[in-house]
């Protein structure tokens, strides 16, 4: 069988999170947290979205415009009958353009009047006459939020297609703490990726990604464990859930935070991985194996830290083999599951992953080699061979968020048929 050889472009991969030219309007209402909106509007804004900044003549009490158009290069609007604009009914132009609307901070009093659908001042004309996805972020004291009134008006503006961002909890301007904390603009910057940047052509597909290292205990204190950081599979999983999938993460101990939208299982051992995987195996459509997954552990734990013997020296641990994971996935692979391992070499890796891919009875193997520049543990990039039964596709040295997009177009493009 001749294997054939393919490069991935580069300007691919960098397309797949990309928020460039979507029209954002961000809603700014009366709010001491509304200064942060500023930060969000610059980190859309340098990402290459068009921003539309609508702000209450409230908010106006805590930033001024002039803040906003300066971020965002073009006109604050708070006034609906301002005439400084482009001849038009600017409400419903915007409306028409927008991608998305992101009411962030929404204060009570905005919750409130859309959630009755009051249209009073710029903002709310804009937002009602909006077809696009609409995300509303509320920031208030804890008593103003918990307040059944709010909830009810935060229930009925979901029951009407608005997306609720929980607020976090923490120490408020009012010296409260508790619920009801304005989320960083990072958060907020994770939500917008999530509604925009990627097609959701994994929607309704259930995704399972392994990741990280096991650890092997020893004795209390000492363990046997792998240089793996989890980085490939936690790229897998952001990516998978990015598409429209229903992510579960299982993860052995790394020190990422956990993508949002995801659900994770935390693991530590490799026994533990193997049930956390199996359990859960048979309901999934696709699933990944990129951890890194101890093949040995001490036959004997000990109970109590291992001394120096008298020569200093700890002659031998003896060994077994752990559970093989993606071998028990190949022997009971559901009918139309799509399963994909991982395999790290040093030497043969085509020879070497080709072999694993038989007899573990896998679809894919995403083979990489420690000997090769920008491929490997705990870095940002990778380099990735693609193989299957039918061939091996080369992907060029790229960002392991830019791999995991490619790795799912070509399990997409084989589920399909292609």
């Amino acid at each position: 069988m001749e294997e054939q050889k393919t490069a991935m472009p580069q300007a691919l991969a960098n397309d797949h999170e990309s928020l460039q030219g979507k029209t954002i309007l961000l809603g700014v209402s009366g709010s001491i947290a509304a200064y942060k909106a500023a930060y969000l509007a610059s980190a859309l804004h340098k990402r290459g979205c068009d921003v539309h900044v609508l702000m209450t003549a409230n908010a106006c009490q805590f930033i001024n415009p002039i803040t906003f158009e300066t971020l965002t290069d073009n006109k604050c609007l708070v006034d609906t009958f301002d005439r400084n604009f482009q001849y038009n009914v600017e409400h419903v132009s915007l409306a028409k353009r927008a991608d998305l609307c992101l009411l962030a901070p929404a204060s009570a009093n905005l919750i409130a009047r859309l959630a009755y659908g009051m249209a009073d001042d710029m903002l709310t004309t804009t937002v009602l006459a909006c077809s696009c996805p609409k995300l509303v972020a509320p920031a208030m004291n804890t008593g103003m939020l918990q307040n059944p009134i709010t909830q009810d008006n935060l229930a009925r503006m979901e029951r009407f297609g608005f997306t609720l961002i929980q607020p976090a909890i923490g120490y408020l301007a009012c010296g409260d703490t508790g619920a009801g904390k304005f989320p960083e603009p990072e958060v907020l910057l994770e939500h917008v990726y999530q509604q925009l940047c990627c097609p959701k052509d994994l929607a309704g597909v259930r995704v399972l990604v392994t990741a990280g290292p096991t650890r092997e205990a020893v004795d209390p204190v000492r363990f046997l464990s792998n240089r793996s950081s989890g980085k490939m599979g936690y790229a897998v999983a952001r990516a998978a859930s990015l598409r429209g999938a229903q992510v579960t993460l299982v993860s052995g101990p790394t020190a990422l935070e956990e993508p949002p939208f995801v659900q994770t299982v935390q693991v530590t051992s490799a026994r533990e991985m193997f049930e956390a995987v199996t359990s859960r195996a048979g309901e999934q459509d696709i699933i990944i194996k990129a951890a890194a997954v101890a093949d040995y552990r001490p036959a004997q734990v000990y109970e109590e830290k291992i001394k120096k013997g008298p020569q200093g020296d700890l002659n031998a641990i003896e060994l077994e083999r752990t559970d093989d994971i993606l071998a028990w996935l190949g022997a009971h692979k559901t009918p139309g599951q799509f399963l994909c391992g991982f395999s790290m070499e040093t030497q043969n890796v085509e020879e070497n992953s080709r072999a694993k891919l038989y007899k573990k009875n896998v679809d894919m193997i995403a083979a990489n080699s420690l000997r090769t520049q920008g491929a490997g543990f705990a870095g940002d990039t990778n380099v990735l061979t693609l193989i299957t039964r039918d061939g091996a596709r080369q992907l060029e040295k790229m960002s392991k968020r830019e791999a995991a997009h490619c790795l799912l177009d070509e399990i997409q493009r084989r589920r399909n048929g292609g």
